[in-house]
């Protein structure tokens, strides 16, 4: 984690500044896990960055617990949320893989932009669906540049060696809905908003 955490840490300022690529995109995003939300929810979401989605949601929940392993991504998320007058989020520097909670502690779980960033996606789907109250919900929105970009299977680690990238996988969108099924979910909605755009799934845990 140590790794990632520095390179994450080095541009947290710039990452935070940039806008998001496509907005429209972005908003429908928030109105679809939106209407998940029932009064009294629970929810996780792993590898928050910088805050805003949490941010976003928080009006809708009883509670999120967002989590990342880069310090200064979470001190620039507490900020926004304290300039927001957010009250009801909390930032722990955790990752996925080794955050402790008893399963079953979740309504919902929310993994942005981050399935394509962990050495090992099943384990991580496979931790959220514990994580999860039987009928709760996964949330995601992935990258699968192994359906537009394969060619990054062989610069990514050369990337990551000069310390330009951060760890990245590749693997195509059929391969992402394999993990979350074979892991037990149910795909209730995929929707990409085009060609080599982010995957964006609602997957939900039967029960």
């Amino acid at each position: 984690m140590d790794r990632e955490s520095r390179f994450w840490d080095r541009i947290a300022r710039r990452y935070a500044r940039r806008p998001v690529a496509d907005e429209a995109s972005y908003r429908k995003k928030l109105e679809i896990t939106r209407g998940l939300f029932r009064p009294g929810m629970e929810v996780l979401e792993f590898g928050c960055g910088s805050g805003a989605t949490a941010i976003a949601h928080a009006p809708h929940a009883r509670h999120i617990q967002a989590i990342d392993i880069s310090r200064a991504m979470l001190d620039i998320a507490r900020g926004k949320a304290a300039a927001a007058g957010v009250t009801n989020i909390t930032f722990e520097r955790a990752g996925i893989d080794d955050y402790a909670v008893a399963d079953g502690s979740y309504d919902i779980v929310l993994g942005l932009s981050i399935l394509h960033l962990l050495a090992d996606r099943d384990a991580a789907i496979a931790k959220v669906h514990r994580l999860l109250k039987p009928g709760g919900f996964f949330v995601t929105s992935t990258t699968c540049l192994g359906d537009s970009m394969r060619w990054m299977k062989a610069l990514a680690p050369i990337g990551r060696a000069v310390g330009l990238m951060p760890l990245v996988k590749v693997f195509t969108a059929k391969q992402l809905e394999a993990s979350l099924t074979g892991a037990g979910f149910a795909i209730e909605q995929n929707w990409q908003p085009g060609k080599g755009k982010a995957v964006f799934i609602v997957a939900h845990k039967p029960g």
